[in-house]
């Protein structure tokens, strides 16, 4: 299982959750890259300690013009959106430029590409981006990839999950999060997705998550851990500084048992 996709509803918890996953899986010897494929936050790379983030994978295709031209063209000759590549070879970890893959603590990162000005246009060619990239990523057996996905469902129109192995939804104390973890659900199964499974986070109490567990539950979704609510990692998050394990190891060593028995 060497891409792992990580989805859920704006404010959920992904970024915190792919940051917890990468440190537990430094620590048991895995090769870690994180995809930053969420062109609208910005703070992943401040979360994994990295002092900037990334040149963006964009720039190195092209640009984003250059990009949509591209697109545009494809589509004029009549080739449809799902299948413009714009890599044409497998790649290697290797075969990228140091300035487009950052490494810190054994933790590599690659940011797809960011939204940074009004009036940008759309953020499509980033997505088609995404999905060949990790359609032509070809990675060891001590290598996993974790892709922090863009906050809700629209990456699943973009086929970004097409070249995945897993999604797991993370799924915070709310009916809002519970609904996108449905559709999620729903539209990995269309893309033949099977390996889709809930973890619950900012859980307060043992209430809490058994009634999102029998919510999920009824809807064929198992949640495979849960998260609680940390003050250290909320502090964190809003001083804007690398977010550590802490008490949350345990909680996500429990998830990693599970998706790596």
């Amino acid at each position: 299982m060497n891409k792992i996709a990580v989805c859920g509803k704006g404010g959920s918890g992904k970024s915190v959750l792919v940051r917890l996953l990468a440190d537990g899986l430094r620590r048991r010897g895995c090769r870690v890259l994180v995809v930053d494929s969420d062109e609208s936050n910005t703070g992943l790379f401040r979360m994994l300690g990295f002092e900037k983030p990334p040149e963006p994978l964009v720039g190195l295709l092209g640009g984003k013009k250059k990009l949509e031209s591209l697109l545009e063209e494809a589509i004029r000759s009549g080739i449809p959106e799902m299948q413009v590549d714009l890599i044409r070879k497998e790649l290697q970890l290797a075969d990228i430029p140091p300035e487009y893959m950052l490494e810190k603590d054994g933790i590599r990162l690659i940011n797809i590409g960011k939204i940074l000005m009004a009036l940008e246009g759309c953020a499509c060619p980033m997505g088609i981006v995404s999905r060949s990239f990790l359609k032509r990523l070809r990675l060891a057996p001590d290598e996993v990839a974790l892709v922090d996905m863009e906050a809700g469902v629209e990456h699943f129109g973009r086929g970004v999950e097409t070249s995945i192995d897993c999604v797991l939804v993370v799924v915070e104390p709310s009916l809002d999060s519970l609904e996108v973890a449905e559709k999620i659900h729903e539209l990995a199964g269309q893309i033949d997705i099977a390996d889709v499974w809930a973890v619950l986070n900012k859980i307060t109490s043992e209430k809490i998550a058994a009634r999102l567990t029998d919510y999920l539950d009824k809807r064929n979704i198992r949640v495979i851990g849960e998260v609680h609510q940390d003050t250290d990692i909320f502090e964190s998050s809003l001083e804007g500084r690398p977010i550590r394990s802490g008490t949350a190891s345990y909680d996500i060593d429990k998830i990693i048992d599970f998706l790596f028995p």
